[in-house]
């Protein structure tokens, strides 16, 4: 029997209730939220489950939104089962004064830089990661760059030849 959207919310839904919300399917990739302090659960019985067989991280990042008050970081995690060809996404949102999630590096060892490039952009700090410093960016900056606290370049400026920037 092949595996489907259905057969995948039924499973995640029984295990774990009230705590997954937010059940969609754009462009047919299943979705979902889940509480952000059982994000390792949830991947786990994803990797270990013998029918769903999430043993693949593609990618791992994070998204900014100013104004959801107390949940304006989310950590996406794209999980693909590479048997049956299926992808998930799911997200755990965090507040932004404690920005902090449960590692992934323990179950999927290409988290470990991932994580380390969502920290050194948005500043979510894994917990647990074995070396989460910044990977892209110098050490000594003191803000995290792809946050949208920080405003879009100035459209008057005159300093810049916008020839020269394909403009």
């Amino acid at each position: 029997m092949a595996l489907t959207n259905e057969i995948i919310q039924q499973k995640l839904t029984e295990k774990f209730g009230e705590q997954i919300s937010s059940w969609d399917q754009p462009y047919g990739m299943l979705t979902f939220i889940a509480e952000k302090n059982i994000n390792i659960k949830v991947l786990q019985f994803l990797y270990d489950d013998e029918e769903l067989k999430f043993r693949f991280l593609t990618d791992l990042q994070a998204v900014h939104y100013p104004d959801n008050k107390g949940f304006e970081l989310a950590v996406v995690y794209h999980l693909h089962n590479l048997v049956d060809n299926v992808r998930i996404r799911f997200k755990v949102f965090t507040d932004i004064e404690k920005p902090e999630v449960f590692t992934a590096t323990g179950l999927y060892e290409a988290a470990n830089f991932m994580e380390r490039e969502t920290y050194d952009f948005y500043g979510v700090n894994f917990v647990g990661h074995p070396n989460l410093i910044r990977i892209l960016n110098v050490d000594e900056m003191d803000y995290f760059p792809m946050r949208k606290e920080f405003p879009l370049e100035d459209q008057t400026r005159i300093d810049k030849d916008d020839e020269m920037f394909g403009r």
